[in-house]
């Protein structure tokens, strides 16, 4: 069971990558598929077993590494945390798969689309189940590869080349302060197995480095390989350009696999993160602007597909600060949760786009909530669920979240809660801004495509339905578990919360109106974009005129792209234009190119010298000797 969820995926990826031309397409794509339904079984029955019936396990495999005295096993750890990340990963993972049999139909390439997708999974489970931090990095890089590959899936199109190409080289950036801070952990605990270190925290938290407390430089450095993965304020550029993969391939990301792995690394790493005040601190204050930054910009995008991804970037905030402020509970709860009502939107949006013949920008839809009722009520489940609205699923594991900022009672838990709370207003507003402005008023499209408006085949509705059923009862049938009175049993160690952080037991203790919070801004948000975009349609163009500064700034993202441009892009590209004429061209090539062309010219000489008549070498014969002879009888004479 354990080794299944794990390796099935990465049976079914080789099934689909390496024999897909022989046993042809839908072979291929059912081996995918039903490989991961056998992961899926596996992954569920997992949780039910390690994290509901309280039996962790570790599956030892083999050997990973051995150099020297250097010796790092390749082993499966459940514990809850690994249990939870593993159920749910899989079962996301099987939906889209599933959607993804009806959504990539034309597409002539799907054993390699099912190869990739299923290899991204196998990836993700990998990093969750590590048991050291060098198979956890193995995994790290590997949904680093996997996403490469998915989002330049049609790489035909310059934009989805570029987009991938960026999204790797942006969490090369990341990954190496991840590779700074696992040699640093080796450094200060002389192992890289999690047993070893969570086992000698108390020993070694005086630890220094470089004057430095060794924690508090381990742990940002972690927390900077995270912004990377999981597109954090200042590493998040990739995130919406990663929107160029097929759509299966961004609610993968999204909602299951990459995005997350960073806020699975600071939860896994809680033993020494509770120990490391200042990293916390910066945890929270990224995670609380990236929450609000995000959600600024989603107010204003048209591409539906874009709005969603920064509605992760904007979830993913939260989740961080959760975590920052010592809630790490609550932030795996939040990440639980947002996995089905995002996947659910994603595939939603999916579902429109089919619908639409491939029109993805807001502006050209409406009026079609009638044509595709199914696709338009998941929709607004999916919405209600991520702006918290009660009860459904985000309802529970937002409102933990903002409650433990609160219950903080510091600086930098109150940033994080006066963020959350406006995110949350602006998260409201733009989910119905699109759902007003994507179903509802007059079409905007061209007669064609509302001719061919229809809803989606059933085996892409089945998986939107299921996921549907997740975001309405999900947070309430675990939050108990998760973040309620039986936390500690539930979690059994697998989250470490210091003796000094009594954040979980606080969180209950707030002034009630601090749980009312969330729910009145969200509403107030659905209010606004209605009033907006249902009563006063005319009111966002004039609004965009009249504040024109701020519309531009929001609709460019706040520049960070032309930033950087300036910034990086453009000074790389002129040093290496200089190091290619200059010391390439000039002198790595010219010195040797110069030296071949003086050889050629000397051959091109003594060549002409060589006319292969017996006269002429005669001649020159006779003319040397006399030479030598007239040269001897000067000697001689002298």
């Amino acid at each position: 069971m354990f080794v299944g969820a794990v390796f099935f995926p990465l049976l079914g990826a080789s099934i689909a990558g390496f024999l897909g031309r022989w046993i042809g397409d839908k072979a291929a794509q059912m081996a995918s598929v039903v490989c991961m339904v056998l992961a899926a079984i596996c992954g569920v029955a997992a949780f039910f077993q390690v994290a509901l019936g309280h039996a962790p396990a570790t599956v030892e495999i083999m050997t990973f590494l051995d150099v020297g005295g250097f010796e790092v096993s390749w082993a499966l750890r459940y514990d809850t945390l690994s249990a939870v990340m593993v159920g749910m990963v899989t079962l996301i993972s099987t939906l889209i798969h599933v959607y993804s049999l009806g959504y990539m139909s034309h597409d002539p390439d799907r054993p390699r689309f099912f190869a990739y997708l299923s290899l991204f999974t196998f990836m993700m489970l990998m990093l969750v189940t590590a048991d050291n931090l060098v198979q956890l990095f193995f995994g790290w890089e590997g949904v680093g590869l996997a996403s490469y590959l998915l989002i330049g899936f049609w790489y035909e199109k310059e934009s989805a080349c570029a987009a991938a190409m960026k999204a790797f080289i942006v969490n090369r950036v990341g990954d190496l302060f991840f590779m700074l801070g696992l040699a640093l952990t080796f450094w200060v605990f002389g192992s890289v197995e999690f047993a070893t270190i969570f086992g000698s925290v108390e020993q070694h938290k005086d630890a220094t480095f470089a004057g430095l407390p060794a924690y508090e430089v381990i742990c940002v450095l972690l927390f900077l390989g995270a912004c990377g993965k999981s597109a954090q304020l200042g590493l998040h550029t990739w995130l919406p350009d990663a929107m160029e993969g097929p759509t299966p391939v961004s609610a993968l990301i999204h909602a299951a696999t990459m995005v997350t792995a960073g806020v699975f690394l600071v939860a896994r790493m809680s033993p020494i993160f509770e120990w490391a005040p200042t990293a916390l601190a910066l945890v929270t204050v990224v995670g609380a602007s990236t929450a609000l930054f995000a959600a600024t910009i989603g107010c204003v995008q048209n591409d539906i597909k874009r709005i969603i991804a920064y509605s992760t970037c904007s979830q993913l905030g939260y989740m961080f600060f959760a975590a920052g402020v010592g809630a790490y509970q609550g932030a795996i709860f939040h990440l639980f949760t947002h996995a089905f009502f995002k996947a659910l939107l994603f595939l939603g949006a999916g579902s429109v786009i089919h619908a639409m013949s491939d029109e993805q920008d807001i502006r050209k839809m409406g009026g079609i909530w009638r044509k595709i009722p199914i696709t338009y009520a998941v929709m607004w489940i999916g919405s209600l669920a991520l702006a918290g609205v009660p009860f459904f699923a985000g309802y529970y594991s937002k409102d933990f979240v903002l409650e433990a900022a609160f219950a903080a009672h510091s600086t930098v838990g109150m940033y994080a809660f006066a963020c959350g709370i406006l995110a949350a207003f602006l998260t409201a507003f733009y989910s119905w801004r699109l759902i007003i402005l994507t179903f509802h008023g007059t079409p905007r499209a061209d007669q064609h495509t509302m001719d061919h408006v229809h809803e989606s085949p059933w085996v892409m509705l089945v998986p939107l339905l299921v996921l549907a059923a997740g975001a309405i009862g999900i947070g309430a049938l675990f939050a108990e578990n998760f973040v309620g009175h039986h936390w500690e049993q539930f979690w059994n160690g697998a989250i470490v919360n210091a003796p000094h952080n009594h954040i979980m037991h606080a969180v209950h203790e707030v002034p009630s109106w601090v749980p009312l919070a969330p729910t009145v801004v969200g509403l107030g948000g659905i209010g606004l974009a209605y009033i907006l975009y249902m009563l006063a349609p005319g009111v966002p163009a004039k609004l965009a005129a009249t504040f024109g500064g701020v519309y531009r700034f929001l609709l460019n993202k706040w520049y960070f792209d032309e930033l950087y441009d300036a910034i990086f892009v453009r000074p790389t590209k002129a040093l290496a234009r200089m190091l290619w004429q200059t010391a390439d061209a000039r002198i790595i090539d010219g010195v040797p190119n110069g030296a071949a062309s003086l050889a050629s010219d000397i051959a091109a000489g003594a060549v002409r010298l060589q006319t292969g008549r017996v006269a002429s070498y005669a001649f020159v014969m006779i003319a040397g000797l006399t030479v030598i002879v007239t040269m001897l009888a000067f000697g001689t004479a002298r």
